[in-house]
This record gives structure tokens, C-alpha cells and sequence, in this order.
């Protein structure tokens, strides 16, 4: 049986205001074919977040998957980096 490769992205969260899904913006260099120029494309994806976690701000991996409705078909792998805010708010609780 062969295993299809699972396409995985990185890119940030920009919304977090439905239940168990998050926007994702991912942004991608691509060379202009006439002026040779790299320009940012850039795509907003929903992205299925079962333990609802991510913040708006952090920076996550997400996979491809089943579809999960008419929208979803990406979620989470893991969250690469925090947002300021919630890495602020560990440094300050450490401190107390």
C-alpha cells in the first residue's frame, strides 16, 4: 500500500473567534516571470483545532487532512512559536 505525503505548511494565526477552528495566513515567496521579482502570495486557510489552544499571533505547523466540512480540511500538527503576549505572560508568571 503506498502512503500519500501529507503537504504541511507553516504560517500565523489571524483568527481564533469559532469554536474548535482557527484562520491560518500563510505566506509564500514567488519570482514575478517578467520583472523576476519575489512577491508575497498570500492564502487564509481554516484550520481544525481540536484542544483549542492556539492564540492569535502564534505561529503554527498544519497538515493536510480528511475533509472535516465544506471549509476545513487542514489542522493542526504542532505550534512552533507563541504569540508575545502569551510568551510574556509565562515569563511573568515565573516570575511571581
Amino acid at each position: 500500500m503506498i502512503e500519500a505525503r501529507k503537504i504541511t505548511k507553516i504560517g500565523v494565526v489571524v483568527g481564533d473567534k469559532m469554536k474548535k477552528t482557527v484562520t491560518v495566513l500563510v505566506e509564500r515567496p514567488v519570482k514575478h516571470p517578467l520583472y523576476k521579482k519575489f512577491i508575497k502570495k498570500r492564502k487564509k486557510f481554516l484550520v481544525h483545532d481540536e484542544y483549542e489552544k492556539c492564540k492569535v499571533g502564534d505561529v503554527v505547523r498544519i497538515i493536510e487532512t480528511r475533509p472535516i466540512s465544506r471549509r476545513k480540511k487542514w489542522r493542526i500538527q504542532e505550534i512552533v512559536e507563541l504569540s508575545r503576549r502569551e510568551s510574556e505572560k509565562k515569563v511573568k508568571e515565573k516570575g511571581e
